[in-house]
């Protein structure tokens, strides 16, 4: 089964407290959810690959590590996911940005895949979806299919928060996938919203309320 970790640093529960709150305005939001992303993206990316390179200090040659060129690919679920990428770019500039976007079809309620947009070496990078919100699992399953068709590298799904029926289900579908969140909350109320949740991440990210 997938590894599931709930990243219980106190800076990155402080700043989750934060962003619950109703009257936290948009900008705030914005800047807690880069601000966690970033401090996620210390443990998230600990076991990347490094390869030793020649360098010249003020005092003499040596090798050095260095992260190797070709690392990462950060994917957004749009539109709440791109909340996330700055805070992963912040401190691993020479990743990549792909795009996914996915909308809940009315009907069957199955997530729909409307764009995708990967980089044209996908497949020599490691993989990263962000997503703030991890409820029914439907659209991380979706992303994480979607990828899989394109590259055989390893795939991490980060969330800010989680649902425990959301973690079951990208398990069941995609058990070699680890996930990371800040929290894993009680579950998911009659419409599905985590509880107790933040609201909508995208709403309050972009101010569309």
């Amino acid at each position: 089964m997938a590894n599931v970790q709930e990243l219980q640093h106190p800076l990155i529960q402080h700043k989750l407290t934060q962003m619950r709150k109703k009257e936290t305005p948009s900008h705030n939001f914005q800047q807690l959810c880069t601000e966690i992303s970033r401090l996620m993206a210390y443990e998230v990316t600990k076991d990347l690959e490094t390869e030793d390179v020649e360098i010249e200090t003020p005092l003499m040659k040596t090798m050095q590590p260095e992260i190797k060129e070709k690392n990462l690919v950060i994917v957004p679920i749009l539109r709440a996911g791109i909340g996330m990428v700055d805070g992963f770019t912040d401190i691993i500039p020479t990743a990549k940005i792909g795009h996914i976007g996915l909308y809940r079809d009315p009907e069957s309620k199955e997530a729909v895949e409307y764009f995708l947009k990967l980089p044209s070496d996908v497949e020599e990078r490691e993989v990263i979806i962000v997503d703030p919100m991890l409820a029914t699992g439907g659209s991380a399953i979706s992303a994480i299919d979607s990828i899989k068709k394109r590259t055989d590298k390893p795939i991490k799904l980060v969330n800010i928060l989680a649902a425990p029926e959301g973690v079951a289900a990208v398990q069941s579908a995609h058990p070699d996938v680890d996930i990371y969140v800040a929290k894993i909350d009680e579950g998911l109320n009659e419409n599905k919203y985590i509880v107790p949740g933040l609201g909508d991440a995208g709403d309050r990210l972009f101010g569309t309320l």
